[in-house]
This record gives C-alpha cells, sequence and structure tokens, in this order.
C-alpha cells in the first residue's frame, strides 16, 4: 500500500477540488473513486471543506469556491518547510503570491502562488496535516503534471522554488518532461516529483490557460471512463496508452478537469 505520514520539501502532497457546489462534486466522486465524505468546517462556516477519505484514510478534499467566476478546478499542493520563505522565493522567481501565507487553524500553512506562465499552484508547511494518507492506489493520487506553454521559464521558476530539475522524453511524437528533485545541486535518487506537458501544437485550445492537473489511480480506465459518463460527467480524452499506464481525461459534472490512470500490472 502506498501509506503516506511525511512529504519532504518539493514534494507534491495534497490535492483538492474547489467549485460552487461541493455536495455535487463530493456524490460525483464518491461514486466514481469509492470516497466517503465529512465536512470539517463549523456548521457557522461560510464554504465547505470535505475531507474525502479511501479505507479511512485522507486522499483528497472538496470545497467550497470562494471566488465568483473562478473555473472549478483540482488545485495541487506542494510540501515545503517554510510556507513564508517558499512564497518570498515565488516571488523573487517572477511569480505571484496570489494568497498568504496564512495559517489554516493547526493543520498547517499556506500560500497559493501563480507561476509567470499562469499556473496556480498551492504551497502547504505541514502541521498536524502532513497531506495525502494514501497514494498511488486506486481511488487515490497517483501523479501531478503543470501543463504550460513556456517549458524554459517553468524550468527556472519551479527550480528555484522547490528545487526541481526535469528530463525530457519523446511522448506521443512530441516532448514530456519529468520533474525530479535535487539537493545542494546534488540530484537525489531518481524519484519523480511529477510531470511537464508543453502545450505545443493546434492540439491545445488557444484559451486553455496553463495548470496544474490531477491524476487519480483507478483499476479500470475505461470503466472509470464509462461510470464518469453515466454519472453526469463527460470524458474529455478516451483512454490511452502510454509507458506509464492507461489514461483518461475527464470533465465532471461541476466543471473541474481531472485524469485517471490505470497503472500497468506489476
Amino acid at each position: 500500500m502506498g501509506e503516506r505520514d511525511h512529504y519532504e520539501h518539493g514534494v507534491p502532497c495534497w490535492v483538492d477540488h474547489a467549485s460552487g457546489d461541493p455536495d455535487g462534486a463530493a456524490a460525483f466522486y464518491s461514486v466514481l473513486l469509492g470516497w466517503e465524505t465529512q465536512d470539517t468546517m463549523p456548521p457557522d462556516a461560510p464554504g465547505r471543506y470535505l475531507m474525502c477519505t479511501l479505507d479511512g484514510k485522507e486522499v483528497a478534499a472538496i470545497s467550497t469556491q470562494p471566488m465568483e467566476g473562478v473555473q472549478p478546478a483540482w488545485n495541487t499542493y506542494v510540501a515545503v518547510d517554510d510556507a513564508d520563505a517558499a512564497a518570498a522565493s515565488a516571488a523573487e522567481a517572477g511569480g505571484t503570491v496570489l494568497a498568504g501565507p496564512f495559517d489554516v487553524f493547526d493543520a498547517g500553512r499556506m500560500a497559493v502562488v501563480q507561476d509567470p506562465a499562469g499556473a496556480v499552484v498551492s504551497l502547504w508547511q505541514a502541521g498536524v496535516h502532513s497531506g495525502a494518507a494514501l497514494v498511488n492506489e486506486p481511488g487515490s493520487l497517483a501523479w501531478n503534471e503543470l501543463t504550460t506553454r513556456d517549458v524554459e521559464g517553468s524550468e527556472r521558476f519551479y527550480g528555484a522554488v522547490f528545487g526541481w530539475r526535469t528530463e525530457a522524453m519523446e511522448f506521443g511524437g512530441g516532448r514530456y518532461f519529468t520533474w525530479y528533485r535535487r539537493g545542494d545541486g546534488t540530484p537525489d535518487p531518481e524519484t519523480a516529483m511529477g510531470g511537464m506537458m508543453p502545450m505545443d501544437g493546434e492540439i491545445w485550445p488557444s484559451d486553455l490557460p496553463p495548470h496544474w492537473m490531477t491524476y487519480f489511480a483507478v483499476e479500470d480506465a475505461d470503466a472509470t471512463a464509462a461510470r464518469c459518463r453515466e454519472l453526469g460527467g463527460a470524458v474529455a480524452v478516451a483512454p490511452f496508452d502510454t509507458p506509464a499506464g492507461r489514461i483518461a481525461v475527464l470533465n465532471d459534472p461541476v466543471g473541474a478537469v481531472v485524469s485517471v490512470i490505470q497503472m500497468p500490472a506489476a
């Protein structure tokens, strides 16, 4: 099992879904991925924050989007040792601090930053909540991927903020990059932090902004895509095979985009 109770600096650690309809999102993902949900906010709170669990382990959250006119989305959080220092590094590297840093009760301290190309990512300094307690198992977080039109600028920004580096590979006739963590200039053992997909070519709509994509592991990508349709969602990209596994891109019923991946058999 991919159980986790700690995340090192620079490791994606958590995801949450924000929309104007958290109950609708919770109903969808509870069936699609087998989650149970429980609201963690006080009854008089202006918004909801539904903790999603799988076999009793926290895997993600579903929340109320606090700002009007913001597209529903899955948000990626990266673990940092010091949220204030990481936010300052993001600003120095050309990014924009959109929110925080601020404390989230005793759970941790966070900030929301936008990279120079426009993708938004959250910084998480753990308190009592370190992040997802289960990963890389069906129904849990499996991968985080930056989709961007500025590969070189993204390499500089995320390298400065998280100490990441990239390795390139050929993928589907184009390029794909994997993020790795490095320390003090020397690469750590080859542990992938996530991916980066260049928005090259006409396949990418011109009005699609750079973003971080969330991937959840599933037992059967085709069955999950079919179930998504039954639950009122849509399949944006039909299941297809990759060296990493079989992938589908889904639109949930409240308007967010998410990917699922069926890992290769061991």
